[in-house]
């Protein structure tokens, strides 16, 4: 398994943990836990965006591991 498709599964995966933690907030009458839900996808959203900021520097740094 190259970097770049490791680097796309780990976006792949966060992107799919703030999707669960944002349906959980929508889900949930419990306002503590909604806004923990909240905060958690948020965290998770700028991971998401750290990934993919890696992913973009690997690219240029090595144009093999660029995805197709």
């Amino acid at each position: 398994m190259t970097v770049g498709t490791q680097m796309t599964q780990a976006i792949a995966t966060v992107q799919n943990a703030a999707a669960t933690m944002k349906t959980f907030s929508l889900e949930t009458q419990d306002q503590q836990a909604k806004q923990t839900f909240e905060q958690l996808a948020s965290t998770l959203d700028n991971a998401v965006e750290t990934l993919k900021q890696r992913q973009k520097y690997v690219e240029q740094q090595e144009p093999q591991y660029k995805q197709q």
